[in-house]
């Protein structure tokens, strides 16, 4: 298994060096099969007792005033959220660039900034009161994980059993389970 981020990943799929790939944002420029099996909402998060705590509907424009802890280049979540922004007329205000949802994380809950990240990333942190979720007009925003390969690919007796597991447990194979919570 090889965990990356979606520019690496993409690399591979062009490439074709492995079975199937999960990805949250499929490329649009390969010949791929992509099957769709859980939500993968992503989230604007805060550390605790943040200014923009509490309010609701806050503007895109306004958060995008605040420092943005942000994934490094490359990242799917890094592109849906500049997406995202821009649509909206608002550039980031980059504080920190790192290679790691962890890393993001603990960035922003050491109050460096605030984050958008997969709601299944920060479950336990929510749960916990780490980081909070903030009230954003137009978030979550809703993204699909999904199994991508190359067309007409024969895929190995392991990738075909990972795929069919992935269907069988849908939603609930990307969601964390309760125990991740604490």
């Amino acid at each position: 298994m090889v965990v990356g981020n979606r520019e690496t990943l993409v690399q591979r799929l062009a490439q074709n060096q492995d079975d199937l790939y999960v990805l949250g944002q499929p490329p649009e420029h390969l010949d791929v099969v992509c099957e769709a099996f859980a939500d993968n909402p992503l989230v604007p998060i805060a550390p605790p007792g943040h200014a923009l705590a509490g309010v609701r509907a806050i503007p895109p424009q306004r958060l995008a005033q605040e420092p943005f802890i942000l994934r490094e280049p490359g990242s799917g979540t890094r592109l849906t959220t500049e997406r995202f922004f821009a649509a909206h007329g608002a550039r980031l205000r980059t504080r920190l660039e790192v290679g790691s949802n962890e890393a993001v994380k603990q960035t922003v809950a050491g109050g460096l900034g605030v984050a958008v990240l997969s709601a299944h990333t920060v479950a336990a942190e929510l749960a916990l009161g780490e980081l909070i979720a903030l009230d954003v007009a137009g978030f979550p925003l809703l993204r699909r994980w999904q199994i991508v390969y190359p067309h007409g690919k024969r895929l190995s007796p392991a990738a075909l059993a990972f795929k069919a597991w992935l269907r069988d447990h849908r939603p609930t194979a990307a969601v964390p389970s309760p125990s991740a919570a604490g």
